[in-house]
């Protein structure tokens, strides 16, 4: 057994641990604080992508793999193509982050990281964690493990999945145009679901091309090597090219009270702790903001996860994801109608919590009525 007992530990050095981690490094409040890392991975691979918008020059763009500032929406007739205005919609290779967090972090006498995978955490004062090396001490533990209760609540609460898989294609003529990528390509369709190709162009002749589902349910890896290579042959008309690295995941998108896991001891983080946004997927950005919002909330004495969510964006989140999960099929016509009746700008805001009732009320009324008043009626029969 360690017998420090650190002031901090983090469980997981994803977007949402390794975030934190930077947030305490930067400010000097913490710079007496020990903070404890474990994770089970050596984080030396390049196992994932993360995309965000942002307005001007951002914390992160020294390790910028691409950005670009127009987009393109995609539906079986149209395609409408979206200037973002002030905002730039931005790429990152999760190996640029890791190797620039692990840089600071090893470099800082305060924080230790421990390679070690977490098999059990026992809440106390101070709270004891099990992993497969040894034991250790914390006063305050911020855990990016999801629960058990989360995967069993599926009768009470609403599970869709973004699960993807993408390739990082190079081909011989000149395909894709570099400054803009496309958010959402309908073109191409597996039946009775939402889902979609998303294509991040790196230069003319080299792109992430992702064949992406919001649906209830996973497929096969068959499938979505099918529909790539559909969409790289037979929409993008590619000729001749190479698959040069590919990445797939699934991420949870729910309803699920994930703040209820939160203890006087024990912060839940990342996806544990509800932080990718329920109806779209993202996450980067929030893991960034919720890291910055614990520290301001440590500093002033209260609760790390005081305040971290505003409720009235829970319950727009919760009746989008109950729509797309009891009528998956209408996807295409909810995105269609969110992309083209509204400014990408006030979209992005939107996502992003920043928008006000009135500008919130212009992009409900932009869909169809129906789907949502029976959503709408069901969650207040349910509650």
């Amino acid at each position: 057994m360690d017998t420090t007992i650190y002031d901090y530990v983090i469980v997981g050095a994803g977007a949402a641990g390794l975030h934190l981690a930077l947030a305490f490094l930067d400010d000097a409040y913490f710079s007496e604080k020990q903070i404890l890392i474990l994770e089970k991975e050596s984080k030396e691979n390049n196992d994932k992508t993360w995309c965000f918008w942002e307005k001007g020059t951002g914390k992160w763009d020294g390790i910028l793999h691409q950005s670009w500032n127009k987009s393109e929406f995609i539906t079986q007739t149209k395609t409408t193509e979206l200037d973002l205005g002030d905002y730039n919609y931005k790429m990152i290779r999760a190996i640029d982050f890791y190797t620039l967090a692990k840089s600071k972090l090893h470099a800082a006498n305060n924080i230790h990281w421990v390679k070690a995978e977490v098999t059990a955490i026992e809440a106390g004062e101070p709270n004891h964690i099990e992993t497969t090396e040894k034991s250790f001490k914390g006063t305050h533990v911020f855990d990016s493990m999801i629960s058990s209760a989360f995967f069993n609540s599926k009768d009470e609460h609403i599970h869709l999945l973004q699960h993807f898989k993408g390739w990082v294609i190079e081909t011989k003529k000149d395909v894709f145009n570099p400054d803009s990528f496309v958010m959402m390509d309908f073109r191409l369709k597996y039946p009775d679901s939402t889902c979609f190709t998303y294509v991040l162009p790196e230069n003319k002749n080299k792109a992430l091309v992702e064949f992406t589902f919001f649906s209830p349910e996973q497929v096969t890896e068959e499938t979505y090597d099918e529909y790539l290579k559909k969409y790289i042959e037979e929409i993008l008309q590619s000729g001749e090219y190479t698959i040069l690295e590919s990445e797939k995941g699934i991420i949870p998108m729910s309803n699920y009270p994930f703040h209820r896991e939160h203890s006087d001891t024990i912060t839940k983080i990342g996806t544990a702790g509800g932080w990718v946004k329920g109806s779209s997927g993202y996450s980067f950005k929030n893991a960034e903001r919720n890291s910055k919002k614990i520290i301001e909330n440590i500093k002033n004495g209260q609760s790390p996860s005081q305040n971290l969510f505003t409720k009235r964006f829970k319950f727009y989140d919760s009746l989008f994801l109950d729509v797309l999960y009891s009528k998956n099929q209408i996807g295409e016509k909810l995105f269609n109608q969110m992309y083209t009746k509204n400014d990408i700008k006030m979209i992005f805001a939107f996502l992003d919590e920043e928008t006000t009732l009135l500008e919130e009320l212009k992009i409900i009324n932009s869909f169809s009525r129906k789907p949502f008043i029976n959503s709408l009626l069901k969650q207040l029969f349910k509650s």
